[in-house]
C-alpha cells in the first residue's frame, strides 16, 4: 500500500509539473516534456523510486531580433525557431535530467575511477542487450550529425538489478575501480580512468560489438569496472545473474601508452598524454581566457607530463589515538563571526582530541558575555565573514580592532603564556590582519586574491616544515593531502620580506608537489604564495595560521583521495589536534 501511495503521488506530481510549464506547442519542447513524464513514470513504476523534478523545467526561453534587441519570457517555443523578421528564439534546457535519491549507509565503501593496474582486469558491464546505438552520441556530433536511434533504458528492472549487484560487490570489496559508460562511450570512459590513474591501457573491444564505432563510441547504459584477477569469475557471475552482459576488455598497464585492438586491427595506439591533450584542450582554452593565463598554462603542462606523480603522501610519524586523560577537559573557544561556516568541523576535531569546545560568537565578546579568561585555546574558523566585502577576514578583524571589549579580551588572552591561537582560512586572514596586536606575529603577511583569479577548492598537498608550532610537533618532513578552499590565500610579500621569513624558521607548512618539492606552479600551489607558504607560526609556537583546512579532513573518510594503506578512522591531520592537547597538559 505504501509503495502504491508513493506511485500515485509521483503520477500526480508529474501531471502538475507537465501542466505548470509554459504553454507548449507541438514540437521538440513538448516532446521533451512528454519524455520526462514518461521516463519518470517508468522509473517510479518499475523501480519504485521517487523522482526529483521541478515545475519550471521547460519554461525558460529567450529571443533575439535581427536588430540585436533581446528579451526573455516564460513562454516556451521550439529551440532555434524564428520568424520572417529574423528573430530567433532559444529554449533552455534542452537536456533531460532525471534525479533520484538513495541512502549511503557506509561512506568508507566507495569506488572511484582510479585504476590499480597490476593484477587486475577491466570488464565492460553492458545492460543494453548488446546494442550499439549511436544516435545523439558525441561521435555523431563530431561529424555534425544527429544519427538515427539513440540509446534508451529498455529494461528499467535490469538497471535496478544491476545497481543492487554493484552495491553487493562494493560492499564485498570486489571492485577496485568503477566508471559509468556515458558521454563518449567506452573509449572515453576507459581513457578517463587512465587519466585519473597515470597508467596506460591494453584493451581488446572485439567482443563488445562487431562494429568498431559502436564498440568504442556507443553511449549505451553500462560501466567499466576493474577487478582483481582472482575475483573475475565471481564478479562476472554476480553481474550476469543481474541480467548484464560482461565482456573482458584487458587491463591497465604501467607507462604512457594506450593500445586498443578491435577484430585484430589496432584502432588506437597513442601516448596517453597526447590523448589527454585532445581531451582537455577545451578546458585549457576556457581557463586561459577566463583565469590567469599563466596558471592555465601551468595546469595544462602538469596534465601532459607523463612523469607527473599526482597526489602522493609521506609520513614521518605514526598516527595513533589520543591518550586517555582524567580530569576536566581544557576549554577551547571556537570563534566565529557572521558568515563563518567551519565551526562544526573544528569543534568536532578539538573535542575528539580531548578539549571542551565552546561556541563563541563575536557578539559574546562584544557584549561581555565571554572574555576568554578561562580558555586555554582559541580558534578562528573558516568561512566568509561579512561576505569578505571588505577583503577576506578584514571585517572580522575590524571587530577586534575597533571594539574595546573584544580587543581587550584578545589582548589579555594572547598575553598569557599558557594559551594557544589557531587561525584557519578566513580565520587565518583575520589574524594576519591583526598581526600587529599578536606578540611575535609582526612578520605575518596579508593574504590577497589568488593568482589564478578564481576561488580554489581542491585537494592539495602540504609539506610540514621544521618550525616551533605546537600544532606540528613531530610532523616535520611529512607530506599530507588536505582540503583547500579560498579565493584570497596568496601571501603578499616583497623579496626582502620573503627572504627574512624563509630565514626565520617560522614557516610552518608549504604547498608541495607530488615529489615533495616546494610548489611554485599552479595547481600544486593553488594561490601563488611565494615559496609555497601555506602556514606560519611565532617564535614560541603558540600562534599558528594556515590557509588549508585540516579540520575538514581529520577523518580518513573525509579525504577524497588518500593512500589505500590509510585504513584507520583518523587521518594524519588528527595529530595536530592531539599535539595541541599534549601541549596544554
Amino acid at each position: 500500500m505504501e509503495r502504491a501511495a508513493k506511485k500515485q503521488l509521483d503520477l500526480e506530481e508529474l501531471a502538475r509539473m507537465r501542466g505548470a510549464t509554459a504553454p507548449l506547442d507541438d514540437g521538440p519542447l513538448a516532446a521533451l516534456a512528454d519524455a520526462q513524464v514518461a521516463i519518470a513514470v517508468a522509473a517510479a513504476d518499475t523501480i519504485g523510486v521517487r523522482v526529483a523534478a521541478g515545475p519550471s523545467a521547460f519554461s525558460a526561453s529567450g529571443s533575439a531580433s535581427a536588430s540585436g534587441s533581446a528579451s526573455a519570457s516564460a513562454s516556451a517555443s521550439a529551440p532555434g525557431s524564428g520568424s520572417a523578421s529574423g528573430s530567433r528564439s532559444v529554449v533552455s534546457p534542452v537536456t533531460l535530467v532525471v534525479t533520484a535519491f538513495g541512502p549511503v549507509t557506509d561512506v568508507t565503501k566507495n569506488v572511484t575511477p582510479e585504476l590499480r593496474g597490476d593484477g587486475h582486469e577491466l570488464l565492460l558491464v553492458d545492460i543494453s542487450g548488446g546494442k550499439g546505438r549511436l544516435g545523439g552520441s558525441c561521435l555523431a556530433q563530431v561529424f555534425n550529425q544527429l544519427g538515427d536511434v539513440p540509446p534508451d533504458l529498455d529494461d528499467p528492472q535490469r538497471l535496478a538489478r544491476l545497481f543492487a549487484a554493484l552495491q553487493e560487490l562494493v560492499a564485498a570489496g570486489k571492485l577496485a575501480a568503477y566508471h559509468d559508460r556515458s558521454d563518449g562511450g567506452l573509449v572515453v570512459t576507459a581513457l578517463e580512468m587512465a587519466f585519473a590513474s597515470g597508467l596506460g591501457l591494453e584493451l581488446d573491444t572485439s567482443a563488445v560489438h562487431a562494429d568498431p564505432f559502436a564498440a568504442l563510441f556507443a553511449e549505451e547504459l553500462g560501466a567499466i569496472v576493474e577487478v582483481a584477477s582472482a575475483d573475475v569469475a565471481d564478479v562476472r557471475a554476480v553481474l550476469e545473474a543481474a541480467g548484464a552482459k560482461v565482456h573482458a576488455l584487458g587491463r591497465a598497464v604501467p607507462g604512457d601508452r594506450v593500445r586498443i585492438v578491435h577484430a585484430g586491427t589496432t584502432v588506437v595506439d597513442a601516448p596517453r598524454t597526447q590523448l589527454r591533450a585532445r581531451w582537455s584542450h577545451v578546458t585549457h582554452a576556457m581557463a586561459a581566457r577566463r583565469d590567469d593565463p599563466g596558471c592555465a598554462a601551468e595546469e595544462h603542462a602538469t596534465r601532459l607530463d607523463p612523469e607527473a606523480p599526482g597526489l602522493t603522501a609521506h609520513l614521518t610519524f605514526t598516527t595513533s589515538a589520543a591518550p586517555v586523560r582524567s580530569g576536566p577537559r581544557p576549554r577551547v573557544a571556537i570563534l566565529r563571526e557572521q558568515g563563518v561556516n567551519g565551526q562544526i568541523e573544528m569543534a568536532a576535531a578539538f573535542t575528539l582530541a580531548g578539549f571542551d569546545a565552546i561556541d563563541v560568537h563575536m557578539t559574546d565578546l562584544v557584549e561581555g558575555r565571554i572574555d576568554l579568561g578561562d580558555f586555554r585555546g582559541a580558534v578562528a574558523c573558516g568561512g566568509f565573514s561579512f561576505g569578505d566585502v571588505l577583503g577576506a577576514g578584514r571585517g572580522w578583524a575590524s571587530t577586534f580592532r575597533h571594539n574595546a571589549r573584544a580587543k581587550d579580551a584578545l589582548a589579555k588572552f594572547v598575553g598569557r603564556g599558557d594559551t594557544f591561537l589557531l587561525g584557519v582560512c578566513n580565520g587565518c586572514q583575520m589574524l594576519a590582519d591583526l598581526a600587529d596586536q599578536l606578540l611575535g606575529a609582526t612578520h605575518w603577511p596579508r593574504f590577497v586574491r589568488n593568482r589564478s583569479e578564481q576561488f580554489e577548492a581542491r585537494v592539495v598537498m602540504l609539506g610540514i616544515a621544521d618550525s616551533p608550532s605546537i600544532f606540528f610537533r613531530g610532523m616535520a618532513g611529512s607530506r599530507i593531502p588536505v582540503a583547500n578552499s579560498h579565493g584570497e590565500g596568496r601571501a603578499e610579500l616583497d623579496p626582502k620580506q620573503l627572504a627574512a621569513l624563509d630565514a626565520s624558521g617560522l614557516v610552518a607548512a608549504r604547498f608541495v608537489d607530488g615529489r615533495g618539492a616546494v610548489a611554485t606552479t599552479y595547481p600544486a600551489n593553488p594561490n601563488g604564495s611565494p615559496s609555497g607558504i601555506a602556514a606560519l607560526t611565532t617564535a614560541d609556537g603558540r600562534f599558528t595560521i594556515m590557509m588549508p583546512h585540516p579540520e575538514r579532513v581529520f577523518r580518513n573518510a573525509q579525504l577524497s583521495w588518500r593512500p589505500r594503506a590509510w585504513t584507520g578512522d583518523h587521518s594524519p591531520w588528527m595529530q595536530m589536534f592531539h599535539n595541541a592537547r599534549a601541549w596544554v597538559g
